[in-house]
C-alpha cells in the first residue's frame, strides 16, 4: 500500500505467487496478465531465457480499478481508488524449490497453473503443499486449453476440472475456484498476434478473490530483496517486497549479511515516486555509495533487528506426504527467512506420561499429544526422540504429539523471530514420484554464540532414559551388597552416588559409592535384604565354598539360583547437553 509523493490517492498492493510445475505456462500467464513489468520481471537469467523455463522469481505488475468489495472493507488507515496486483512469477525448475519457498512467504493469494493436458505433476503437488504452508487463498488456473481438440474441449476441462477437486478435497483449498485459459496459444515460438483465450474473465476473477490483507505498518522493517542495480549518478537500487513494517525516505537500513548501514534517498514503487512504503508493498529503495555486486538476493531491515545464529529451536511438524521417517541426526535442507542451508536436526518432545523408570524390556513411552499449544521454555525437562514420532499406528488417530527440534547449522544464517522454517530433502532424485518436503515450524530460539555448545545448550534439559544391568558379586551384611559390571573401571561413580537400584529378587536399594579400583560399587539395602534372598545368598555361598579349586580361593564365584547370577537393575535420565567426564556418558 502506498500514497504518491505529490499525495496523489494509495493504489493497494496485493501479491500473487504463480506456481506450478516446470513448463505449465507460469510465465506466459505472467505476461498476458501484465501491463507494467518490473525490474526483476520475467527471469534475470540469460540461460532460463534460452530455455524458456524460469530460474529465479520474476516479477510484474498490472492495475485495475477497486472493486466494489473492497471500497468499504475493513478498517483501514486509508482509502484506496486503484488495485495492483503484483504477479510472483515462481520457479517449477525442480533443484529449485528453495526458491519457491522463498516467493511463498510474500504472497497474499496463490494462483496454481496446471496443464490442463497432463494434470497435477510431481511439482505441481510440492506448490500446492508450500500453498498450505504460507498461502491463505488459492485458485487454480488450466492453462494450454488450445491443445484441446475443440470439439472435445469442454468435457476434458470438465473431467480435469473433477479430478483437480477431489485432489484438494483434503487440502484447506477444497472449494477454490478453477478456471481455464491459453495463455500462450501456439507455445512459446508462436508469434504474439495470437490472442490469449480466457484471460479477461481470469482477470475478473481474481478481482473477485482480491481481500484487504492485514497490513502493519509497525514494528520493525524488513523488506525481502530479490534484486540489486545502479543507476548512474543516481545511486544503488535494491528492489523487494516488504515483509513487515514499513520505510521512508531518510530511513535508515541495515543489510545485514554485510553488516553495512545505508540511508534512504529515494523510494519508488512500479517507477512511480513514493515518499514511503509499507508491509506487502512490493518498491524499490535507492541508497548510495553501495556495490550491487555485494548483494543480489537477500534482506534489508532496521538496524539492529535481525540476529545471525549458528543453531535453532524450532516447533515441528512433519508433513504428511513426505514418506519414511525423520531422524535424529539426519541432515536436511533447511530454509529459514530468505536463505537455505543444511543442518543437522535433533527432535525432542514432552516427557513421558507413564512412570520415569520403565520396565528393561520395553522402549521408553513416547510424549502424548497435547490439546492446546504447549510454549517451548528452558525451564522445563524434554524427553530425547530417536526420530520424530507420528500419531500412525497408535490408538489415538488424532494429531502428531507436540514436538520441537533443534537445528546446527552448517553455516549461520540471518533471520528474523518467530520466521517459518521448512526442512526439505532437496538431494532426493529429482525425476522421482515422491515429496520432498519433510516438515514445517516456526523458529522460537536462535543461538547466537558460535560456541553455543558450551554456553547455551546445557540450558536445554533433554534427557534420555537408559537402563544398565550389573550382578551382586557378594554379600557384606544383610544391608550391604557389592555389585559389579554396571559401570567401567574409569567411569566417575559420585555421579550415580544417590541412584535406586533393583535386585532381580525384589529388594530395592541406593548406590553408596565406589568399592576399590575396578569399577565395583557399593549397595545400602534400606529395608534389608528379605529371608528369601539371605537363604538364597547362603546356598550360593555354600555351592561356591564346594565349588572352590585347589590352592585358589573358594568364594569367587557371584550368589546363583539355578545357575543365574542375580541382577542389579539401575534406571536413570543422561542429559543430551552436558559434558562430563564419565565413561557412561
Amino acid at each position: 500500500m502506498s500514497e504518491s509523493a505529490d499525495g496523489r490517492a494509495a493504489t493497494l498492493n496485493f501479491n500473487i505467487g504463480v506456481l506450478g510445475h516446470v513448463d505449465s505456462g507460469k510465465t506466459s500467464l505472467a505476461r498476458a496478465l501484465s501491463s507494467t513489468a518490473s525490474t526483476a520481471a520475467f527471469d534475470k537469467n540469460p540461460q532460463s531465457r534460452e530455455r524458456g523455463i524460469t530460474l529465479d522469481l520474476g516479477f510484474s505488475s498490472f492495475t485495475v480499478d477497486l472493486p466494489e468489495h473492497l471500497r468499504d472493507a475493513g478498517d483501514q488507515p486509508r482509502r484506496y481508488d486503484s488495485l495492483q496486483f503484483t504477479l510472483v512469477d515462481c520457479p517449477g525448475h525442480a533443484s529449485l524449490i528453495r526458491t519457491i519457498i522463498g516467493g511463498a512467504q510474500i504472497i497474499d493469494l496463490m494462483m496454481l497453473v496446471v496443464d490442463v493436458v497432463k494434470g497435477v505433476q510431481t511439482q505441481t503437488a510440492e506448490c500446492l503443499l508450500i500453498g498450505e504452508l504460507t498461502c491463505p487463498r488459492m485458485m487454480v488456473v488450466l492453462n494450454k486449453i488450445d491443445l484441446l481438440p475443440p470439439n472435445k474441449r469442454q468435457s476434458a476441462i470438465e473431467k480435469m476440472t473433477k479430478r483437480l477437486h477431489k485432489t484438494l478435497e483434503s487440502t484447506r483449498f477444497k472449494e477454490c475456484p478453477v478456471i481455464a485459459v491459453a495463455a500462450k496459444p501456439g507455445g512459446p515460438e508462436a508469434p504474439d498476434t495470437e490472442e490469449p483465450l480466457g484471460v479477461p474473465d481470469l482477470i475478473e476473477l481474481l478481482k473477485k478473490q482480491t481481500y484487504l490483507p492485514k497490513r502493519d505498518p509497525g514494528g520493525d522493517l524488513l523488506m525481502a530483496v530479490d534484486h540489486c542495480f545502479s543507476i548512474r549518478g543516481q545511486g544503488t537500487v535494491m528492489t523487494g517486497t516488504i515483509l513487515q513494517g514499513s520505510l521512508a525516505i531518510n530511513d535508515s537500513v541495515e543489510i545485514p549479511a554485510l553488516k553495512v548501514t545505508k540511508k534512504i534517498k529515494s523510494v519508488q514503487m512500479f517507477r512511480k515516486p513514493v515518499s514511503g512504503a509499507m508491509q506487502g508493498d512490493r518498491v524499490g529503495v535507492c541508497v548510495t555509495q553501495f556495490d550491487p555486486k555485494l548483494l543480489e538476493r537477500g534482506v534489508v531491515c532496521t538496524p539492529g533487528s535481525l540476529r545471525t545464529i549458528y543453531a535453532a529451536i524450532i516447533s515441528v511438524r512433519k508433513i504428511g506426504y513426505f514418506k519414511g521417517s525423520l531422524a535424529t541426526r539426519a541432515k536436511f535442507h533447511i530454509t529459514v527467512g530468505h536463505e537455505t542451508v543444511m543442518a543437522r536436526v535433533i527432535f525432542f518432545g514432552l516427557p513421558p506420561v507413564s512412570a520415569p523408570e520403565p520396565p528393561s524390556d520395553t522402549k521408553p513411552t513416547p510424549p502424548q499429544p497435547c490439546s492446546l499449544e504447549t510454549p517451548f521454555t528452558f525451564d522445563r525437562e524434554y524427553f530425547y526422540q530417536d526420530e520424530y514420532i507420528t500419531s500412525q499406528g497408535e490408538a489415538s488417530s488424532g494429531p502428531d504429539p507436540e514436538q520441537w527440534a533443534l537445528l546446527e547449522f552448517e553455516r549461520p544464517v540471518t533471520c528474523p523471530s518467530l520466521c517459518l522454517v521448512i526442512g526439505s530433502k532437496l538431494d532426493t532424485d529429482i525425476h522421482a514420484n515422491a515429496c520432498r518436503l519433510a516438515f514445517q515450524g516456526y523458529l522460537l530460539h536462535g543461538f547466537e554464540d558460535k560456541g553455543y555448545t558450551e554456553t547455551a545448550l546445557p540450558r536445554l534439559h533433554i534427557y534420555k532414559t537408559k537402563h544398565k544391568e550389573g550382578q551382586v558379586e557378594r554379600v557384606t551384611d544383610d544391608y550391604t551388597v557389592i555389585g559389579r559390571n554396571l559401570f567401567k573401571k574409569e567411569t566417575n561413580l559420585q555421579l550415580f552416588v544417590g541412584l535406586k537400584v533393583t535386585l532381580s529378587t525384589g529388594e530395592t536399594g541406593i548406590i553408596e559409592g565406589g568399592f576399590g579400583q575396578s569399577g565395583k560399587f557399593k549397595i545400602r539395602v534400606q529395608g534389608g535384604l528379605s529371608p528369601e534372598a539371605k537363604q538364597l545368598f547362603s546356598s550360593a555361598t555354600k555351592k561356591k565354598g564346594k565349588g572352590g579349586s585347589k590352592g585358589g580361593p573358594a568364594n569367587e564365584e557371584e550368589p546363583k539360583t539355578d545357575s543365574q547370577p542375580v541382577s542389579i537393575h539401575l534406571h536413570f535420565k543422561r542429559s543430551s547437553f552436558i559434558n562430563t567426564d564419565a565413561g557412561v556418558w
